[in-house]
C-alpha cells in the first residue's frame, strides 16, 4: 500500500553521552521547571525531516521542532494553544493534538475533517489549551512510525513552583522498513500468526466477560499475541540504550518522569530499578498517588512518576522493558561524579505482559461530577493475526447529543490487547471486568484479551470523533470508530 493511498483512505538539563544519537541533532529532551514560562503568543513549529543514528546506521525520520530546534512544545496550561505549523517534510501530512480537546475542524485527522497540510503549506491552529499535562503530538497517518511526534507538555503555574526537574521521555519503536512494507506483510498470507480463533471467542465470550485476563490464556484456549511486529530498535528520546541519553541531576533532588508511550505497536513496563516512585498522573490527569518501581504503559499512555533521589552519586537507569521479550530502551539519571556502566539493549529479563492491574488500583483526584447515564452504547473489539482484520463492532451508530454522559463498554474478543483512544474528550474508567469503580480520568485505556473496561465521558465536544485502538496496524486495518454528536 503507498502511502498516499493509505491517507486517502483512513479517514472514511544537560546531555552527555559517547557518541551523538542525532547526526543532525535537534536539542536535548530533558525539562527543567525552573526554565522560563512559555508566555503567550504565536509558537512556530515545523514538521521537518531528519537524520538519526540507529543501531550504527543512519536513519531518515520526521521531527516536530521549533525554529530553536526545541523538541515539541511546552506551553502554559489555561492559555490559547496558538501554534502556527509548517509543513517542510516534503509529504502531506496532518498533526494530530493527543491529549488536547480542540474544536473538531482542528482535531488532525485527515478528512475529518480538515485535509492534509500539503507540503510547504502553513496552517494555525488556536483553541484554548486546557488544564495542564502531559500529552503528546503525532501524525495520524503510518508517517507516524517513522518518528513524526513529540512530546506536548502543558505545565500549570503550580508545576512551576515546585522544586523539581522535569525530565520528558519519548518512547518509540523503529522500523528501516517502511510502514507500508510492514503493514502488507502483516496482511499477507504469511505475515499473520495464523490464529483464525474468532468463533472460538464468539463462544466463550458470555462466560468471560466479568473477569479480565492479565494475559495467561486458559485451558484450551490459544494463547494471546503480544507483538506482531519484531522491530530493527526501541528508542528514548531517539536513542537505543546502548548510546542512551544521559541526563545531569542533583544529589537528593527530585525528578518528575514524564513519560510518552509514542511507540506504534509496542507497550512497556517502566522500571526505576531500586528506586520507589510515586505515579502522579496519568494521560495528564492527576490521580491518587500509586508508589512503586514499575509502571506499565500501553500505546499512547503518559505516566507522571516522581522521583524522590537518594543523595549518594549514583547513576539510576529509567528503563522501558518491552512486552514479551528482553529488549529494552531507557535513559539515564545521573548526578556530577557518577559512574555510568554499560547497559545492553537486550536484557536478562521478559519484559512483563501489560494488563489491567495498575489500572484497577488507580483513582482520580477530580472525578466525572455524578449523573445518571444518558446513553450506553456496547463495543466488541474483534479480530485476529489471520488475514490481519480488525474491527469495532456495534461502534457504527455512536450517535450523541451535546450534554449528554455517556457510557461506553468495550468487550475485546479477540487475543490481541488494545489501547483504546477518544479524540476530543477525556472519560473515566468506570467499570474492569464487571467490578465497578472511580477510575482514572484519561484518554487512552487498555481493554486485554477477553476482557472488558467500561468508561464515561460528558458530550461537551461536538464533531465526529474517532475512537480506535493506538496500535497503528490495527487501526489502519479497521479497528476504528466514531462518536458522532447529532
Amino acid at each position: 500500500m503507498k502511502r498516499r493511498e493509505f491517507l486517502g483512505s483512513l479517514m472514511s538539563g544537560v546531555v552527555v553521552a559517547a557518541s551523538g544519537a542525532a547526526i543532525y541533532p535537534t536539542t536535548a529532551w530533558a525539562q527543567n521547571s525552573k526554565a522560563a514560562s512559555s508566555g503567550v503568543g504565536t509558537h512556530s513549529l515545523s514538521i521537518t525531516k531528519r537524520v538519526i543514528e540507529v543501531n550504527g546506521k543512519a536513519a531518515d525520520v520526521f521531527g516536530l521542532v521549533q525554529p530553536d530546534g526545541s523538541v515539541g512544545l511546552t506551553l502554559d496550561a489555561d492559555t490559547p494553544f496558538d501554534v502556527a505549523l509548517s509543513n517542510e517534510g516534503g509529504e502531506a501530512t496532518l498533526i494530530h493534538w493527543h491529549g488536547l480537546a480542540p474544536p473538531w475542524g482542528m482535531d488532525g485527522v485527515p478528512d475529518n475533517p480538515a485535509a492534509l497540510l500539503k507540503a510547504a503549506e502553513t496552517r494555525r491552529y488556536t483553541f484554548p489549551v486546557g488544564s495542564g499535562g502531559t500529552h503528546w503530538m503525532h501524525a495520524h497517518t503510518l508517517q507516524e512510525q517513522n518518528l513524526l511526534a513529540a512530546p506536548l507538555i502543558v505545565r500549570t503555574a503550580d508545576d512551576r513552583k515546585l522544586d523539581e526537574q522535569e525530565v520528558v521521555v519519548l518512547l518509540h519503536d523503529f522500523s528501516f522498513t517502511p510502514a507500508e512494507e510492514l503493514l502488507a506483510k502483516l496482511k499477507g498470507p504469511s505475515g499473520g500468526h495464523g490464529m483464525g480463533h474468532d468463533a472460538m471467542m464468539q463462544g466463550m465470550a458470555a462466560n468471560m466477560h466479568g473477569s479480565h485476563m492479565s494475559g495467561m490464556a486458559m485451558p484450551g484456549m490459544a494463547a494471546m499475541d503480544l507483538n506482531d511486529i519484531e522491530y530493527d530498535a526501541y528508542l528514548a528520546n531517539d536513542r537505543t540504550l546502548d548510546d542512551p541519553e544521559v541526563v545531569a541531576i542533583e544529589n537528593g533532588g527530585r525528578v518528575r518522569l514524564r513519560i510518552i508511550n509514542g511507540a506504534t505497536a509496542t507497550a512497556f513496563t517502566i522500571d526505576i530499578g531500586a528506586l520507589q516512585g510515586q505515579l502522579i498522573a496519568v494521560d495528564g490527569h492527576a490521580i491518587q498517588p500509586v508508589s512503586g518501581s514499575r509502571f506499565p504503559i500501553s500505546m499512547g499512555q503518559r505516566l507522571d512518576i516522581r522521583l524522590e533521589l537518594p543523595k549518594a552519586a549514583e547513576a539510576h537507569p529509567v528503563l522501558a522493558l518491552r512486552e514479551g521479550s528482553d529488549h529494552r530502551t531507557g535513559i539515564i539519571l545521573a548526578p556530577s561524579r557518577a559512574k555510568i556502566g554499560k547497559l545492553a539493549s537486550r536484557g536478562a529479563e521478559t519484559g512483563p505482559v501489560v494488563g489491567l492491574d495498575l489500572e484497577q488500583r488507580l483513582a482520580a483526584t477530580a472525578s466525572l461530577p455524578a449523573r445518571p447515564i444518558d446513553r450506553r452504547f456496547e463495543l466488541t473489539l474483534k479480530g485476529s493475526m489471520s488475514g490481519y482484520d480488525w474491527r469495532v463492532e456495534g461502534g457504527n451508530g455512536l450517535e450523541v447529543r451535546e450534554g449528554e454522559r455517556i457510557d461506553v463498554v468495550m468487550r475485546n474478543n479477540s487475543m490481541m490487547a488494545h489501547p483504546m483512544h477518544l479524540h476530543g474528550h477525556h472519560f473515566q474508567v468506570t467499570d474492569i471486568g464487571g467490578r465497578a469503580l472511580k477510575g482514572a480520568v484519561r484518554d487512552t485505556v487498555l481493554v486485554p484479551p477477553m476482557g472488558s473496561v467500561s468508561v464515561a465521558f460528558d458530550a461537551i465536544n461536538p464533531g465526529r470523533w474517532p475512537l480506535h485502538c493506538h496500535h497503528l496496524y490495527h487501526m489502519a486495518s479497521g479497528m476504528m470508530s466514531f462518536v458522532a454528536y447529532a
